[in-house]
């Protein structure tokens, strides 16, 4: 297999046309295109549908699907509302700083910035409920590739005792320096 990126990520959304304004207006993306159909093109299933696509920068695109002939969106009781989310980079501190407080100038709650020692970031919450976050990276030279290099044995140990390995506490214990 080639692959060449990612081509869209798609979510739900309850109201198409609030989900296109937020990430325009607020989030400053471009809205690409609309697709609206009565059925399922891979299934042929009857469920109207409108599928926006945003253009979150550099060829990525984010795009949503209202299908208001289903239940109510909902989310994975099981899953904390931490854990799915969509992260965002942006260029830098100032940007990162920047961006939160046009968030909040526009009413929205924002969490942040928290220090991950590699990156720094802001979270917050679309009007669908979707965790976003912007992300500014912070990594000093060689912290990727310390990280990339005990990556397989983080997982390995992982995967027999479910608990978190050491390899990579210098991201939170103060000593990344």
């Amino acid at each position: 297999m080639n692959l060449q990126g990612i081509h869209h990520v798609a979510y739900r959304c309850r109201d198409a046309h609030e989900t296109v304004a937020f990430y325009r207006d607020v989030m400053g993306m471009d809205f690409q295109l609309a697709i609206a159909e009565d059925q399922v093109p891979s299934t042929g299933e009857p469920d109207p549908y409108m599928h926006v696509f945003m253009d979150a920068g550099n060829g990525n695109v984010l795009a949503f699907f209202e299908i208001p002939n289903s239940p109510p969106m909902g989310k994975d009781p099981n899953t904390p509302a931490w854990v799915q989310h969509i992260a965002f980079k942006v260029a830098d501190m100032d940007a990162l700083l920047a961006a939160k407080e046009r968030l909040e100038d526009a009413g929205i709650e924002v969490l942040g910035p928290v220090n991950h020692t590699i990156f720094q970031s802001i979270y917050f919450f679309d009007p669908n409920g979707h965790r976003l976050e912007l992300a500014a990276n912070t990594d000093k030279p060689g912290m990727l590739d310390r990280l990339h290099e005990v990556a397989p044995d983080m997982i390995e140990e992982w995967s027999q005792t479910r608990r978190a390995p050491q390899h990579a506490a210098w991201l939170h214990d103060g000593s990344s320096d």
